[in-house]
């Protein structure tokens, strides 16, 4: 009876262990696709950098002093999505790293369920069997 307790036990913390592997999975999901999205704005920012850096059509020194003003805001905020971008970066590793994690501890449970179920079979079959037929001679 106490095996079949802790086989059940062992089945009811895997299936938390289960939900906690989907929502590790689905924050690593977030985090990915946060990272991304500031990666795409990240070349697009130097996208335009690069366009506004190549302009020749300044009348005047005023065209000429507003564009300089405009790349360094530009490069101002280049500045800020990089360590943006790697901030988000470590937090989709560290997500990824716990969703791993939550995976191989979900794991390690159904390998314990499992070895308390056959162990649970064979004490049934030996149960099974009558008190005659068992081998109990070691060959």
């Amino acid at each position: 009876m106490a095996d079949h307790a802790h086989l059940r036990r062992l089945q009811r913390l895997e299936k938390l262990r289960g939900i906690a592997g989907h929502n590790a999975l689905a924050e690593a999901g977030r985090a990915e696709t946060r990272l991304a999205g500031l990666e795409m704005l990240q070349a697009r920012t130097n996208a335009l950098i690069t366009g506004y850096a190549s302009r020749t059509d300044a009348q005047c020194g005023a065209d000429l002093a507003r564009q300089r003003i405009y790349l360094g805001e530009l490069q101002g905020m280049v500045g800020r999505n990089d360590s943006d971008v790697a901030r988000a970066r470590d937090q989709a590793d560290a997500r990824a790293a716990e969703a791993a994690a939550a995976e191989r501890s979900r794991a390690a449970v159904e390998t314990r369920a499992d070895a308390i179920a056959q162990a649970i079979a064979r004490a049934r079959s030996a149960a099974a069997l009558p008190l005659g037929a068992r081998n109990t001679r070691k060959p």
